[in-house]
């Protein structure tokens, strides 16, 4: 395994921050190419040893304003990471003074807009409806899965499995949630969610996520259960989503599924060079 000391020998600079606490190490590598490894990523994802995340996302140079690459906590990759989006836009926001900005990922070209008042917009782009888009391992109905519960399936970048239940809080999330991350109808893997219908447009909904577990809210995993009900009829296009942490609002446009909800700065830091030694 490569030496990465000399790589950051100045330490690694990062900003933690959250979307209604789904957490976040954020790297800003415009001006220095850092290497984030999956044992990096890993290494610094533990909550006891390093300092802890849901999410790992690193800031590069591209097209638009910025390009942004996601880590899972347990060192996976991910195209997408709707909250993580909404923190990056409000901070480049502010150290540029811009409105608007263009962000591009893995999953795409995004559209971000200060809304006023610390609140953030961000165009996940438009669902991945077809099955080999999500990806599943066949074809089939991406609405109706052939899995106990009748889920819908929804790609966002990443694959998402939304199960529509009376009672939110008396799924046992921590027991279900790893069950269906693995079914071998996700070639993936896929984030898991519960979601009950509080209404036409607010929906109450639980996260299991990919490679990381229960976190208390998840950008693409709300856009991912908006756009599973409003195909169902169960809502409309435009829809509160009540999380752990808080409420995102989703409004699936003609141009992508938009999502709108505050972020935080937390703290910034740096990581030293004896603990980044010790992941090599």
């Amino acid at each position: 395994m490569r030496d990465m000391s000399s790589d950051f020998a100045n330490g690694l600079p990062f900003m933690k921050m959250h979307g209604l606490g789904n957490d976040f190490v954020v790297v800003d590598s415009r001006d220095q190419n850092h290497e984030i490894s999956p044992a990096l990523a890993k290494g610094i994802a533990h909550r006891q040893f390093g300092v802890g995340f849901d999410q790992l996302a690193v800031i590069t140079n591209g097209a638009g304003d910025a390009h942004l690459t996601f880590y899972n906590a347990d060192g996976s990759t991910a195209a997408a990471c709707g909250n993580a989006t909404r923190c990056i836009a409000r901070h480049l926001m502010s150290e540029s003074g811009k409105e608007r900005l263009h962000l591009t990922t893995d999953r795409g070209d995004l559209a971000a807009v200060d809304m006023g008042q610390g609140i953030t917009a961000v165009n996940m782009g438009q669902p991945q409806l077809d099955w080999d888009e999500i990806p599943l391992a066949s074809a089939m109905d991406t609405l109706h899965l052939p899995i106990d519960g009748d889920p819908a399936g929804t790609g966002m970048g990443n694959p998402h499995c939304t199960f529509f239940v009376e009672d939110a809080e008396g799924i046992d999330l921590a027991a279900f949630g790893p069950t269906i991350e693995n079914h071998p109808l996700f070639p993936q893997r896929t984030n898991v969610q519960v979601a009950q219908i509080i209404g036409t447009d607010h929906i109450r909904m639980r996260v299991w996520e990919r490679g990381v577990g229960i976190t208390l809210a998840s950008g693409s995993s709300s856009c991912a259960t908006a756009v599973a009900a409003a195909r169902r009829g169960l809502t409309s296009k435009e829809v509160k989503i009540e999380l752990d942490g808080g409420t995102l609002d989703i409004d699936w446009r003609d141009d992508g599924v938009w999502m709108i909800g505050p972020s935080a700065h937390v703290f910034s830091g740096t990581l030293t060079a004896e603990f980044l030694a010790g992941l090599s």
